[in-house]
């Protein structure tokens, strides 16, 4: 049973997803102090505000921290922005460098326009007799 557990916690995607955890909580704690020590002190200094936390709307005697909101606000487009720049977009193309493209096993019809398998020689729509496909992949005369 012991050993089960071992195999378990040693195979890669679970120690793979434990360092992206890990590193994905430090990042956070980045981007947070990004936020709250650079980017919101700015915007604060533009509004008159020395703190960008103490942004505060008081509705009766209930105080509604909006400027705590904005924080989260600007964190999560800031974290959104550096995954889609820095790894989304370096994957796909990354991808699309060393993707092959897939051959098409379709062609069209000449009588209807629907879609046929390559090597069919009558269509299944509209029931039109088809020339067969030639090695070349164009229709033969």
């Amino acid at each position: 049973m012991l050993s089960g557990f071992k195999k378990f916690l040693l195979r890669g995607n679970v120690l793979e997803l434990a360092v992206a955890v890990m590193i994905g909580t430090a990042f956070n704690a980045i981007v947070q102090s990004l936020v709250k020590d650079v980017f919101t002190p700015m915007l604060a200094a533009i509004g008159g505000q020395p703190r960008f936390e103490d942004l505060v709307l008081h509705v009766g005697s209930s105080p509604i921290r909006y400027g705590v909101f904005l924080n989260a606000v600007f964190s999560f487009l800031i974290m959104a922005a550096v995954v889609y720049f820095f790894v989304i977009t370096p994957y796909e193309k990354l991808t699309a460098r060393f993707s092959t493209p897939e051959e098409t096993t379709l062609r069209e019809c000449p009588e209807c326009l629907s879609e046929i398998p390559k090597a069919a020689v009558r269509c299944s729509h509209c029931t039109a007799q088809i020339a067969p496909m030639t090695d070349d992949s164009r229709p033969a005369t």
